[in-house]
């Protein structure tokens, strides 16, 4: 089992994301952030390995404007060497990279000009893998996207998009995950059978929507999707409740006999651990204590 956490380390003091705004738009300021931008990247990997977090989700902010029709300069030419030392450096550790494209990313949107940039910021974070030399366990998750009042339509019109307009190379990352609102981890298989995308399966959220299945059978049924040789083992995003929030809203910081029972009940499946807790790297670290302490790394 890999444990990890998204995008953004609160211990150092950089970030992986730094932007400017559209009206700054330089091809000087654009190079000068994302050398920034990386290295910091550098940093977090290597704090990570440092601590034993070896599943990290790099932020989709790295190369700003990266898919807006005003960056036309050929970022991934002027930066090649250095994705893929860093490429080399979480290959030569056994690290787990992950990307997750912002809610905007939609394929079963109607409006045709939506799903023409959902893909083209797919493309982009597919490329920033593809650049690091990554192979197809480093994944794409996105949501289901919208029901639009007929859930069973946007289903297949999400698959007609995948096979349709989604270049090999997206296809051969993405998976879908279920959210916390509209698809549930059924629905998600009914993409799965439609598509072959393999089921990211978020705990909390199957909380909030469900068909009655207990999360040791989801489980179960998630990893079933995931092809080892191709997919790597099943990816999980795990949290908890905050209480007295919203429904579905992230804790701040990990609740280690929550956790502990999570990993009683995935006893037993083979997994990596995304822990979507807002306090980050310091949740992720009492987590793999708790996890070590069970046997289960």
């Amino acid at each position: 089992m890999k444990i990890g956490y998204p995008c953004m380390n609160e211990t150092l003091d950089c970030s992986s994301a730094r932007t400017f705004r559209l009206a700054s738009y330089s091809e000087e300021r654009l190079i000068q952030t994302v050398e920034m931008n990386l290295a910091c990247l550098r940093r977090i990997l290597e704090y990570n390995l440092e601590h034993g977090l070896l599943f990290f989700r790099l932020t989709s902010g790295l190369v700003p404007f990266a898919s807006h029709e005003i960056n036309s300069y050929n970022w991934q030419e002027h930066f090649k060497m250095t994705f893929r030392r860093l490429g080399d450096f979480i290959k030569k550790h056994n690290m787990r990279i992950s990307m997750h494209p912002d809610q905007f990313v939609v394929l079963n949107s109607p409006n045709q000009n939506t799903v023409k940039n959902s893909i083209a910021e797919l493309v982009y974070q597919g490329s920033i893998l593809d650049l690091m030399g990554l192979d197809s366990t480093a994944k794409l998750q996105i949501h289901g996207g919208g029901a639009y009042g007929d859930k069973g339509s946007a289903i297949h019109r999400f698959a007609e998009v995948y096979h349709s307009q989604l270049p090999d190379a997206v296809k051969a990352r993405l998976c879908v995950e279920n959210d916390d609102r509209t698809y549930s981890l059924q629905d998600c298989l009914v993409l799965h059978e439609l598509t072959g995308m393999p089921v990211i399966l978020d705990n909390l959220h199957h909380e909030c929507v469900n068909n009655g299945e207990p999360l040791s059978e989801a489980v179960l049924l998630a990893a079933s999707t995931w092809h080892p040789e191709k997919d790597g083992v099943l990816m999980m995003d795990y949290s908890s409740q905050s209480p007295g929030e919203r429904k579905g809203k992230h804790i701040q910081s990990i609740q280690e006999d929550l956790f502990h029972d999570f990993l009683v009940e995935t006893e037993g499946t083979e997994l990596d651990v995304m822990l979507e807790i807002k306090d980050k790297e310091g949740s992720a670290r009492k987590a793999l204590e708790v996890a070590r302490a069970m046997g289960r790394l």
